[in-house]
């Protein structure tokens, strides 16, 4: 039987629970993950966490399975395509560009010297 993250030593089905709301499922995702990674997850500090990490990486060389294998290597999406972690997430969206915020619309008007000779022609002055 293949060993599973539970089988680590000091890692319960709450630490189960926690690597797997941040997509850590398997040993091999749990070998790959960066340390910096696993601690940011509640209930790992950076030690907890580098300690379950080398722990996931021995157990699979002690199984025989590679570390590069994954839950979703190789799975294609629903649309049949393989799954390419938003590579293109934002391509073609708008670059920089706000909708009118600070373009000074509006701001000051009436304030220039156009303005001040404008309102003395209404009053009859020049």
């Amino acid at each position: 039987m293949k060993p599973t993250i539970i089988d680590i030593g000091g890692i319960g089905p709450a630490a189960v629970a926690a690597l797997a709301e941040h997509r850590i499922k398997s040993l091999a995702s749990l070998a790959r993950a960066s340390i910096e990674t696993v601690a940011a997850i509640p209930g790992f500090s950076e030690a907890r966490a580098a300690k379950v990490i080398a722990a996931a990486a021995e157990l699979l060389v002690a199984s025989g399975t590679p570390a590069t294998t994954d839950d979703k290597a190789g799975k294609k999406d629903k649309s049949g395509r393989k799954d390419k972690k938003n590579k293109n997430k934002n391509k073609g969206k708008n670059k920089g560009k706000g909708k009118g915020k600070g373009k000074g619309k509006g701001k000051g008007k009436g304030k220039g010297k156009k303005a001040k000779k404008n309102k003395n022609k209404k009053k009859g002055k020049k």
